[in-house]
């Protein structure tokens, strides 16, 4: 087993699984551009690899990830029409290859999830979460429009009422909810998390071929709706982050930052 260490994530491949770890603890797991495109590049090659069947995605500390980076972001960038468009553009190519990957997706949630770190789980497999993981999506109070597709999965597993919680005003679920409304498949107490390492690697007991090919069928009625979803959101997003109540908004958000 050999650990690659990609600044902020580590990845290594054992037993059919390709373990992908955000590992950014002190910035609470963010996602920034460069990590979207070596996360994007780690998915690509692993569908080339035969001897991957499975990708799991993890976090490093209290976090799963605190979602987009923007606190990395310049007011310079942000007036910038083409760097906006070209960063949310390494974004939505993550998301294209989470909604088209064909091999299984697994998430395990250790801890905190916020903004796209929340919204893309429906587009994994299966999800398992720690007892103390949460699920927040504060867009709204952010100046954001929801992404990840979000606005198409989220009313199809929660719901129309409670989506509306979670996308307009920003309700914080925990981990019990999650699985209530099967946004998670099991939870567990955060001292047996690794216990889901033991139960993923039955996957080596199957037949391969079979579950690729249920997979396929699985992904194939909502794959152009997802990928058509995903290019509406972007576009609102380039638009949201240009707008006068976003900037406003995220200088205020710099300013407290500098003040801790």
């Amino acid at each position: 087993m050999e650990t690659k260490n990609s600044s902020n994530i580590l990845y290594f491949m054992e037993n059919g699984i390709q373990k992908i770890v955000l590992n950014r603890p002190e910035k609470k797991n963010a996602i920034d551009v460069s990590m979207y495109a070596k996360l994007s590049q780690i998915l690509h090659e692993s569908i080339q690899d035969n001897n991957i069947h499975m990708v799991v995605l993890t976090g490093i500390g209290d976090y799963f990830s605190s979602g987009n980076d923007f606190v990395s972001l310049t007011m310079d960038s942000i007036k910038d029409s083409v760097d906006i468009e070209s960063k949310v553009s390494i974004y939505k190519n993550f998301v294209d290859i989470l909604i088209t990957y064909p091999k299984l997706l697994v998430a395990i949630v250790n801890g905190s999830a916020i903004g796209i770190a929340v919204t893309m789980l429906p587009l994994f497999d299966m999800v398992y979460a720690s007892h103390n993981a949460s699920f927040h999506t504060p867009f709204t109070s952010l100046g954001l429009v929801a992404e990840g597709c979000s606005t198409y999965t989220f009313p199809k597993i929660f719901g129309h009422s409670k989506a509306g919680d979670m996308l307009y005003l920003g309700y914080k679920m925990n981990a019990i909810e999650a699985k209530h409304y099967g946004l998670i498949s099991e939870v567990y107490e955060q001292k047996d998390l690794d216990n889901v390492w033991t139960y993923l690697k039955t996957v080596s007991m199957l037949s391969i071929e079979s579950v690729l090919a249920t997979k396929r069928l699985v992904k194939r009625w909502n794959e152009k709706i997802l990928l058509d979803v995903n290019t509406q959101e972007s576009v609102e997003i380039v638009k949201c982050v240009q707008s006068s109540d976003f900037i406003e908004r995220f200088t205020n958000m710099k300013f407290h930052k500098s003040k801790i």
